[in-house]
């Protein structure tokens, strides 16, 4: 059935259709989420879930105007900004797992959850690295480059999702690309010393 079939029955309310729909949507929305949300796993499993959510309360109203893709990815860029806003007004609260100073010789310590760095591929390495380093970046640089170097969206698409101009869009995913690059050549050489 064609994405336009399923659409037109979908907003007459088949869930059936809708689960197909977005069966074709449901990589490229996780993967948004969690490069955008990045280092908030818990905020992109979220994300992830109340854009498809949304998408079904609203699908009604989707006019067509632009592929549904386009939407899809406006509701979840939409929801990582109001997480990301929301967290920026949360009063930071200390871990309850990390040791005191005074214990243990005057070290903070924080249990690790994660496999030490020899359990770790090559792969894996780069991986969390770029995940630093994205997460590093400012919700809005994230975006820009999640949606053109990770999707691998055109510039007319990402400003229609972001709603910015092509300019806009160019001039953000150049910065962003500048900050990684010194990122990776700041951590490259602290490794080669």
């Amino acid at each position: 059935m064609k994405e336009a079939e399923l659409i037109e029955k979908s907003k007459a309310g088949d869930a059936e259709a809708f689960s197909q729909l977005i069966h074709n949507y449901e990589s490229k929305i996780f993967s948004l989420a969690h490069h955008v949300c990045a280092g908030m796993p818990s905020d992109a499993e979220d994300v992830y879930q109340e854009t498809f959510l949304s998408a079904f309360k609203n699908i009604k109203g989707f006019k067509n105007r632009s592929n549904l893709g386009t939407w899809l990815y406006r509701i979840a860029a939409n929801l990582c900004w109001l997480r990301f806003r929301k967290k920026k007004r949360e009063p930071i609260v200390s871990s309850l797992d990390r040791r005191k100073p005074e214990e243990e010789g005057g070290q903070w310590e924080f249990k690790d959850w994660v496999p030490n760095p020899e359990e770790i591929s090559r792969k894996k390495e780069l991986q969390e690295a770029v995940a630093k380093a994205l997460s590093g970046l400012s919700t809005d640089y994230r975006l820009v480059l999640t949606l053109r170097d990770i999707e691998g969206l055109s510039a007319e698409e990402t400003a229609k999702i972001l709603k910015l101009s092509i300019p806009a869009v160019k001039s953000r995913l150049h910065r962003g690309r500048m900050f990684l690059r010194e990122r990776f050549e700041a951590e490259f050489k602290e490794k080669t010393r």
